[in-house]
């Protein structure tokens, strides 16, 4: 199985970018629940090790949950990679479509990650926010197209959480926060199996949507009857 790489974090690092922002979405095609994006900021010092631990991680989809978990957790430890989560709940998803909203957490993510870094300067020796400097930095966005309304570099990768590392990062954590999310959610909306199918639209959730009618966080602009 071919596994995501490094290479092009590596080739930006040594092309002169202090910081990789990397983006993935989680729930696009679901019939219930958010939309969950991940954004993680990695510095170079992360590329720098050997990370055994992460030696099998790629796209969150091709990984057993008690895997991304494990990843998830390891991803948490690192003190070279931080990260935020936004999301876009079904009201958003049914106002704006799920494209903009989706493309509407992406930004607000990436924006919640730069507001929140700090560094520390290899020469002071103190912590200081990012926003105070300037370091050259780039977006990696999962797709086929950038996000909008967003400054600053971006590259858009398609496929890009199944060929880059970064990108399958922060799809890892996206799926084990959204998982986690749909479980709560089969606790107060009973009888749909939300914690089995976790809102995409599987034949049993077809069936218990027949029966049972949508709920709360069903998306309404989407096709919810078979």
């Amino acid at each position: 199985m071919k596994l995501p790489n490094k290479s092009l974090e590596r080739n930006l690092f040594m092309s002169g970018y202090r910081l990789i922002y990397a983006v993935d979405e989680v729930g696009m095609g679901c019939l219930a629940g958010p939309v969950v994006v991940c954004a993680v900021a990695i510095t170079n010092q992360f590329y720098k090790k050997t990370h055994k631990k992460l030696r099998w991680l790629r796209d969150s989809k091709l990984l057993l949950a008690k895997s991304r978990e494990f990843y998830a957790e390891e991803l948490l430890k690192e003190k070279d990679l931080v990260y935020a989560l936004s999301y876009a709940y079904p009201k958003t998803i049914d106002k704006l479509n799920i494209y903009q909203a989706s493309r509407w957490a992406m930004r607000r993510a990436v924006r919640k990650v730069y507001s929140s870094l700090y560094m520390v300067s290899g020469i002071q020796n103190t912590k200081y926010k990012i926003q105070d400097t300037v370091f050259k930095s780039i977006v990696l966005v999962d797709g086929n197209k950038k996000i909008p309304g967003l400054k600053g570099e971006q590259i858009a990768i398609v496929r890009g959480d199944r060929r880059v590392f970064a990108i399958a990062c922060a799809s890892v954590i996206a799926k084990v926060f959204r998982d986690k999310m749909m479980v709560q959610y089969a606790k107060k909306y009973p009888g749909y199996g939300f914690e089995k199918h976790k809102g995409y639209g599987t034949k049993y959730h077809q069936v218990k949507l027949a029966s049972l009618g949508p709920c709360a966080i069903h998306r309404r602009s989407f096709r919810l009857t078979y």
